[in-house]
């Protein structure tokens, strides 16, 4: 008779708002997230933000210069470098997401380096794309 007397459940406490913002994500982490997020803003601004002034600039001489008003903006500036980073980002983590899926540096030492790998090599690029984009040559 024993036997059937309820144990008691195991409790299971999820986390709350205040622990979220203290827990360290390690750098790979933060790489998977930030490559979701550079997908995403990546998938909402090609039809939104980057088809529209590609056809713009496309479909005449007069639009062309109408397109490239608007982007010497400064505002518009910054908008485009944080698109040129999430692809920088993106491609750059594609390609380490593509040799893990290879097998190729998965233990723990080594997906840390490549991830800050990741991270060095697109912040790069993207500050010399951003160099470019606001003329300093």
């Amino acid at each position: 008779m024993s036997d059937t007397a309820a144990k008691p459940r195991p409790q299971f406490r999820n986390i709350s708002i205040g622990q979220i913002a203290k827990y360290r994500l390690p750098l790979a982490g933060r790489l998977s997230i930030l490559h979701r997020v550079s997908g995403a803003l990546l998938f909402l601004c090609i039809p939104l933000v980057i088809l529209p002034l590609l056809g713009a600039s496309l479909a005449s001489p007069e639009s062309f210069a109408s397109v490239a008003a608007v982007v010497g903006h400064p505002i518009v500036k910054l908008i485009l470098l944080v698109l040129i980073w999430g692809y920088l980002h993106h491609f750059c983590a594609g390609i380490r997401y593509l040799m893990l899926d290879l097998h190729i540096g998965i233990d723990k030492e080594s997906a840390r380096k490549s991830a800050g790998v990741v991270f060095g090599v697109s912040l790069a690029l993207t500050v010399v794309f951003g160099l470019k984009l606001f003329g300093v040559w």
